[in-house]
């Protein structure tokens, strides 16, 4: 029986989960959905005992935040919620997944996305399907938060800095 992570980037309307092979950091899929199509997701995954859930959790840095920030976070609660009957269930910051993957507080979504290219490889195509074919925008998030989990939380031994 293979041990999985479902790993998600939450936003205020709509969230982008990737769910990993936990061994090989594999993803198995990827998709950006509805929030309320992935709180049935998260809920109705038959796996819940060799899954791993994670969530990227939102930050105060100082600054003013608006609505949507504050609907990001009712959501990430929702889910978090949900994910009661996991393995286990965990929160990771945005700056400690550019923290792992790029070693720099300042990395941009572009960045984060090499790191994880350099590492795992490259899109490619439709006739010759890479590790991430099919991915897009907020996808790239929900996986480097299961690859942080995955080194640092999940199976520190497995992985490599």
């Amino acid at each position: 029986m293979s041990d999985y992570i479902l790993a998600i980037d939450p936003g205020n309307v709509q969230s982008a989960y990737t769910l990993l092979d936990a061994e090989s950091l594999k993803p198995i899929t990827a998709q950006i959905v509805p929030n309320d199509k992935l709180l049935q997701i998260v809920t109705g995954n038959p796996d819940k005992d060799t899954t791993n859930f994670v969530i990227e959790m939102v930050a105060s840095y100082g600054m003013a935040v608006g609505e949507t920030v504050f609907e990001t976070v009712f959501w990430i609660g929702r889910f978090y919620a949900a994910a009661e009957q996991y393995r286990a269930r965990y929160r990771i910051k945005r700056m400690d997944v550019k923290m792992h993957l790029c070693h720099s507080s300042r990395a941009k979504d572009a960045n984060v996305r090499q790191s994880l290219i350099d590492r795992f490889g490259e899109v490619g195509t439709k006739k010759a399907p890479g590790w991430f074919y099919g991915f897009r925008a907020d996808m790239w998030a929900a996986y480097a938060v299961g690859v942080t989990y995955a080194d640092s939380v999940c199976i520190p031994a497995a992985r490599p800095p």
